[in-house]
């Protein structure tokens, strides 16, 4: 029987590496049988097991326990690397018995350490495993984010074409057909529902990457900046001003916006100005737009300038989206944020050919 389960167990191990086979299936039917031979010895009154074939049978065990360890789902790699694991620290029982059955546990329990050690490898293996898929995950997803950006700088270059040759067409002296107007009115209404549309997908797609898989809530508004302004550093004062009412005035997006140019605003006085000590919020209607303002007294830090990162820059890019601007600079012996944005941002977006400004003082550059 012992040279049965040693040649059982090679043979599992074998199946172990046939592509697409569950990995749990083999180790568990080499434990299992395993485990019902060495339970015989002492039922059956079976003596003496042949220790060389125990030799043969225990480093396919540990291969098969590894490998369930490692890629087997987990409630099938509990039971499968289990009972190979068992299999392993039960083998000497072939040998010992009958015998002292002290000593006979001591050996067991000594020779368990080896199935031990290959379960740990195989899940140390298996953290490596899931560390490199969430690394080729994120890498992917950051790709995706770069080839919609680069889809939408070179498709809205061509759209905006497009848009400014239907707006000239609209231009041209004398009367057009009625017929022709209303084609080239909705070729231009068309080409910036087009433009607008990859914009918010750009947007969604930074706001994705920037949340993480899995985060579905959405961004908190004017009403959340209360909340934000009192879980700031307890060695910096912050002052919020907002203009009574100014939330219901406010559409989503730019509401959003303003919670995101504050956050940003902070977050960078917190890495750049440790000297701050205070710190002004202000928030007001100016006509049909709202003014953001942040003003640190922490200097303006060129010893920052060189940091990389997407901060402000991708700030101003969500922006100027939504038809607004924003700038960042030294400003009084300290540092000012301020945005300007539409309270309802308008479906037309900024004309074809429109560069997008960067903040291009040296604390500005680091977002």
């Amino acid at each position: 029987m012992d040279t049965a389960a040693a040649f059982l167990a090679l043979a599992m191990m074998i199946v172990a590496f046939v592509p697409r086979v569950p990995p749990a299936w083999p180790a568990a039917a080499a434990g299992a049988i395993s485990v019902a031979i060495t339970v015989a010895h002492p039922l059956a009154g079976w003596h003496g097991g042949t220790v060389p074939w125990v030799l043969v049978e225990v480093p396919p065990l540990l291969v098969l326990t590894l490998m369930a360890a490692r890629r087997a789902p987990v409630p099938q790699a509990v039971v499968s690397a289990g009972l190979a694991g068992s299999a392993v620290a039960l083998m000497l029982v072939r040998a010992l018995w009958p015998g002292d059955l002290a000593f006979a546990a001591g050996a067991c329990a000594g020779w368990s350490l080896l199935a031990i050690a290959a379960a740990g490898a195989g899940l140390y293996a298996r953290m490596l495993d899931n560390g490199r898929r969430r690394a080729v995950a994120e890498a992917k997803r950051a790709q995706r984010l770069t080839l919609a950006r680069d889809l939408h700088d070179f498709v809205a270059h061509d759209v905006s074409g497009i848009l400014v040759q239907a707006q000239a067409a609209q231009l041209v002296p004398g009367p057009l057909p009625p017929q022709v107007t209303d084609a080239l009115r909705r070729i231009e209404e068309a080409g910036q529902r087009a433009l607008a549309a990859m914009d918010r997908t750009v947007q969604m797609l930074h706001e994705a990457e920037e949340a993480g898989p899995g985060t579905a809530e959405p961004l908190p508004g004017v009403d959340g900046l209360e909340q934000l302004v009192d879980g700031y550093s307890p060695s910096v004062r912050v002052d919020l001003a907002v203009d009574p009412g100014l939330e219901r005035g406010l559409s989503q997006e730019t509401s959003a916006t303003v919670y995101r140019v504050v956050t940003e605003a902070l977050t960078n006085v917190r890495r750049h100005a440790p000297e701050a000590i205070s710190v002004a919020v202000t928030v007001t209607r100016v006509g049909e737009s709202v003014r953001v303002r942040v003003d640190d007294d922490g200097g303006g830090h060129s010893e920052a300038a060189g940091r990389g990162g997407f901060g402000l820059v991708g700030l101003t890019e969500r922006v100027e989206v939504l038809g607004g601007s924003l700038s960042a600079g030294p400003e009084s012996g300290g540092w000012r944020v301020e945005a300007l944005l539409p309270t309802h941002p308008s479906r037309r977006l900024r004309r074809p050919g429109a560069r997008v400004s960067r903040p291009t003082s040296d604390r500005g550059a680091l977002r």
